[in-house]
């Protein structure tokens, strides 16, 4: 019976995602970038709704830029989850740019690609967050730089941190959880690591019993001053207390 109800939510997950690649190759050009952004956020949560994901919000996802979101990274569901919760551009690794109708997703929703095997493209990736940031965009990353298993916080890097320094942005810490709508109790269903792959953790991810989507924003952080290595560790910090208000 999970497997016919997970096909169920297969079937409806692929039509949307059909109509999202299709709103963003016709109507897209001809939206302004708050009406873009809106249709993300709209299609993000409708896309949690047909997976049968109830998306919870705790604390004040910020209601305009410029501002650096940073988060915990757990799975591919991260992305539909912050969308969900406020449209947000994400740093992504270059690769996603040239998957199959999910690099036209996130290109369409402003993605910023990183080459991360490259170390100098950081700064090209830097100089283009400023950009963004000065002109008031709100821009996420997931500062450990992969997936992690949900239980520990690997180390946050610093580099991508400059570009609020640069542009006197402000970063608002944020931490997500994948859990049982029910008991509540942490799930690890939609996980992404080691030799997991995207459809092995889709299918855990339809399979499972309903899940709750929990994504808890912190308190804006003013970047005047700061050294972003001694920043990288305190939102590190920040991330984990975060983590224990998602519970």
């Amino acid at each position: 019976m999970r497997s016919i109800k997970a096909l169920w939510k297969l079937a409806r997950a692929v039509m949307h995602t059909a109509r999202g690649w299709w709103i963003i190759r016709t109507r897209f050009p001809s939206l302004s970038a708050d009406d873009r952004a809106a249709e993300v956020q709209k299609w993000s949560a409708r896309m949690l709704a047909l997976m049968d994901i109830e998306l919870v919000v705790r604390g004040t996802p910020p209601v305009a830029g410029p501002a650096l979101i940073v988060s915990n990274h757990l799975s591919w569901l991260d992305i539909l989850t912050i969308h969900a919760a406020r449209h947000v551009r994400f740093v992504s690794k270059a690769g996603v740019r040239h998957w199959p109708v999910i690099g036209t997703l996130s290109t369409g929703a402003g993605s910023l690609y990183i080459e991360r095997e490259r170390r100098r493209d950081a700064l090209r990736v830097v100089h283009h967050m400023t950009k963004a940031l000065r002109e008031g965009d709100l821009i996420a990353i997931f500062p450990e730089g992969t997936t992690g298993n949900g239980e520990t916080l690997l180390p946050f890097h610093a580099n991508l941190l400059q570009a609020a320094i640069s542009a006197g942005a402000p970063i608002v810490p944020a931490a997500l959880r994948f859990a049982d709508a029910a008991t509540r109790e942490t799930s690890f269903a939609p996980r992404y690591i080691d030799d997991d792959n995207l459809i092995s953790s889709l299918w855990r991810t339809l399979k499972a019993p309903r899940l709750a989507a929990i994504v808890c924003f912190g308190e804006a952080q003013q970047s005047w001053g700061r050294d972003r290595r001694a920043w990288a560790i305190s939102l590190q910090a920040d991330v984990r207390a975060l983590q224990r208000q998602t519970s």
